[in-house]
């Protein structure tokens, strides 16, 4: 018969519990005994080679976060930005275009004798003739009422394709030119952008311009008159020989 006072047994009396009793309480002492130092200092060399590759691990797992963090970034700038690197691209291809309209003036306007191609007494002719090459049926603008009369046309390369300048004179002498023909779609553009736009007014100390686009087409009417009378002379412009 137990005591109450005696110690409970343990839990688990399975044969191995009771064998690991037995081996601990035959080797008591050397249990207790100090650890060699050659034991101690594998163990310490162990310790300190284990050190670097936990380290080396944690750096490789914060390198990575960085990394996933820094490529979801990048993409979400990429898909943030497409549309403004669109609009820019269709700003570029307007400045072209008014650029080569600029560039296109000061070549001709100086010329005595041959300023145009076509002169404004073969007018139907220079229609026509122009019209097919731009493929679309064109219109050329009566300025007189604004004391512009036409001078003449002529045929000129572009990106797109084929161009053309028509050029017009005053009373005193100074001459402006309308610019027109397809925008290259290729170099950023799209159909929205090219549907239609206001004037722009493009400030330049030798040759002002006031640029539209229209269904795909670029217009860009240039020369040396203060931006009241030009910006009411593409008005007129505009008036004329807008599609409908």
């Amino acid at each position: 018969m137990t005591s109450p006072h005696d110690p409970v047994p343990p839990h688990d009396p399975s044969p191995d519990y009771a064998l690991d009793a037995s081996l601990r309480a035959l080797h008591r002492g050397v249990l207790a005994e100090p650890l060699p130092p050659t034991l101690r200092q594998a163990a310490e060399r162990l310790d300190a080679l284990q050190q670097p590759v936990a380290l080396g691990r944690q750096w490789l797992g914060m390198a990575a976060a960085v990394l996933l963090a820094f490529g979801v970034g990048w993409l979400a700038h990429g898909q943030l930005g497409a549309g403004s690197g669109t609009a820019l691209a269709g700003r570029s291809v307007e400045h072209e275009f008014v650029r080569q309209a600029r560039f296109a003036y000061s070549v001709y306007q100086p010329e005595k004798r041959h300023p145009v191609e076509v002169v404004a007494a073969e007018q139907e002719h220079l229609v026509q003739w122009l019209s097919k090459r731009l493929g679309r049926p064109l219109k050329i603008p009566n300025l007189e009422a604004q004391g512009f009369s036409l001078v003449g046309g002529r045929l000129l390369p572009g990106e797109a394709g084929a161009r053309a300048q028509f050029m017009f004179q005053g009373a005193e002498g100074q001459r402006i030119t309308l610019y027109l023909g397809a925008l290259d779609r290729a170099a950023g553009t799209n159909k929205q952008e090219t549907q239609a736009t206001q004037f722009r007014f493009e400030p330049d100390a030798a040759v002002p311009s006031f640029y539209w686009a229209d269904r795909g087409f670029g217009y860009a009417l240039s020369g040396p008159v203060d931006r009241a009378t030009l910006m009411a002379l593409a008005n007129s412009v505009y008036a004329q020989i807008s599609p409908e």
